[in-house]
């Protein structure tokens, strides 16, 4: 597994990471790795949700949409006030 060094870490970003490694019961390099698999997508999450999108570009597509006017959230909320 390689290892990652990481140089010239501002304080106050430091301090950020140490107090949230405590409130997480971990070690500031058990934080880290855990940041980075939250937030940087590997090739397979990358393709896992390139496939999520397929699908709901296709379940969009399949809407069937119901032709007519229909009156605005702001119209609806007014004429419901009124009564």
């Amino acid at each position: 597994m390689p290892t990652l060094y990481v140089e010239n870490v501002p304080d106050d970003l430091y301090a950020a990471l140490r107090q949230r490694a405590k409130w997480n019961h971990r070690s500031i390099a058990a934080e880290v790795l855990a940041l980075l698999e939250n937030y940087v997508p590997t090739e397979q999450e990358l393709r896992r949700r390139a496939n999520l999108l397929r699908k709901l570009d296709r379940l969009s597509a399949s809407v069937k949409r119901v032709p007519g006017d229909f009156p605005s959230a702001e119209e609806m909320i007014r004429e419901d006030r009124s009564r």
